[in-house]
């Protein structure tokens, strides 16, 4: 295959596209987390050093620090730094950040890898079992139970939970530990209290989508087939809805990502995201643009294997965009 043909492929162009479109939104979260955290009233140095400290040593240390520079000049020294793999330096402890991120990064990619599978493997089975007992109107009592627990759930933010859950489990019934990194049983609160919320949306989603296919020709010469039931719902019905679930699933990532920030806080979780928590009170400029940079490309990371993992599902999406 010749170059120019290779790349006028369609698996190139959508592979290039979605590349192009990752770099100019991490350019975006950059630049918009630079300038953001500048704009927040208040003085880090001085916060750093002090109440008492006298305004010749704040002024020496901020000329240090380079942040009487000019903005854009600033920024340029930022992006400069980022090149050459420089975070910087924490204005309150004085330890590099790549060291903060280095130790607390795999801690935030557990929990929510973690809470992501577990909706998933929840959203997707317990979705298709309600539209397999609800159709066509049936069980409208479960119907009624269903729509009631998960828009409940649903609509509960989830550092809320987590302190519910933490009230309940750990300090009530004491069956799993309040806070830190003590064994196994320390994933389970975090994990449920991240994935609570999405589970709930992503469920009902399920249930809609697997309605439509129940719904559809062939399901009804399946049926009329008389083929299992298992058969007719896991190797007909299921891979029909996988492709509208996993977008959702994608769309829901994000604020799960997010979400990591108060729910890392209650459990004093040591990951990014209480370390974000951390270094907005004390306004710790370089901790905080590496954690919101960090977070932002995590982000769009996910978002991005989403969409080759749809297409890889579904090339037909792929090559017709493209």
């Amino acid at each position: 295959m010749s170059v120019p043909r290779l790349l006028r492929h369609p698996w190139t162009v959508f592979l290039g596209r979605r590349t192009a479109r990752l770099l100019l939104s991490l350019g975006v979260v950059l630049t918009a987390s630079f300038a953001m955290i500048r704009l927040v009233p208040g003085d880090p140095v001085r916060a750093a050093l002090g109440v008492d400290a006298s305004p010749a040593l704040v002024a020496a240390r901020r000329h240090r620090l380079g942040l009487d520079a000019p903005f854009l000049s600033q920024y340029r020294h930022y992006l400069d730094g980022l090149v050459h793999g420089d975070l910087g330096t924490s204005l309150v402890t004085g330890t590099p950040v790549a060291e903060l991120v280095r130790t607390r990064l795999p801690a935030t990619l557990e929990i929510a890898g973690l809470a992501f599978l577990v909706t998933l493997a929840v959203a997707l089975p317990c979705g298709l079992l309600a539209a397999v007992r609800t159709r066509d109107g049936r069980h409208p009592r479960s119907e009624l139970a269903f729509t009631t627990l998960t828009a409940g759930l649903a609509g509960i933010p989830d550092f809320v939970l987590a302190t519910g859950l933490t009230a309940l489990l750990a300090v009530g019934l004491q069956l799993l530990p309040v806070a830190g990194t003590a064994g196994a049983g320390s994933y389970v609160l975090p994990v449920l209290a991240l994935s609570a919320a999405p589970t709930a949306v992503l469920v009902r989603i399920v249930r809609v989508e697997a309605l439509k296919v129940l719904s559809e020709d062939y399901m009804r010469t399946a049926r009329g087939k008389r083929l299992s039931p298992v058969r007719r719902h896991l190797r007909h019905a299921a891979p029909n809805m996988a492709t509208a679930a996993l977008t959702v699933a994608g769309g829901l990532l994000p604020a799960m990502i997010a979400g990591t920030v108060l729910v890392e806080k209650v459990f004093a979780w040591p990951g990014i995201g209480s370390a974000m928590a951390q270094s907005v009170g004390s306004q710790d400029y370089p901790v905080i643009q590496a954690m919101v940079l960090i977070l932002g490309t995590t982000v769009l990371l996910a978002a991005l294997l989403v969409d080759v993992l749809l297409a890889l599902l579904d090339p037909r999406s792929a090559i017709r965009e493209s």
